[in-house]
């Protein structure tokens, strides 16, 4: 297994870019919060990171790799951490890594891993080279 989707507690890898707390308003039947409200939370976070490192607009093109590993509850704070692992010339790939900060408990566990890829954008909506990294 790639190491981007290793399922081990080591800490997160990355900045924390997102927390938000799950409601019940995001629950599927089974009480669970849906994947899909995560993603969106992962999708956020990883535009976030590329948007900052692209110095503007970014787009996302690709969901390269996601694995659930444990649900997310109601109650939980959802901790979304990321990190740039590769800047093409208009694209970027970032490492999205979720973590639950269990309910009552503050335990914390890694809940979801994805690579997301994002595209640097110009005022028209067409690709952009991004720009050189920051010293």
């Amino acid at each position: 297994m790639p190491a981007s989707l290793d399922t081990t507690d080591a800490p997160p890898r990355g900045e924390l870019t997102v927390q938000i707390t799950a409601m019940p308003a995001d629950t599927n039947p089974s009480g669970d919060i849906f994947g899909g409200w995560v993603l969106s939370r992962m999708d956020q976070a990883g535009g976030i990171a590329a948007a900052e490192r692209a110095r503007g607009r970014v787009a996302t093109v690709a969901l390269d790799a996601m694995k659930f590993i444990r649900p997310v509850k109601v109650g939980d704070v959802l901790c979304v951490y990321t990190l740039i692992e590769a800047v093409g010339r208009t694209s970027m790939k970032v490492h999205v890594e979720a973590w639950a900060r269990r309910y009552n408990t503050h335990v914390r566990e890694r809940v979801t891993v994805a690579t997301l890829t994002f595209v640097a954008l110009d005022e028209a909506g067409r690709p952009r080279p991004v720009p050189a990294a920051s010293a």
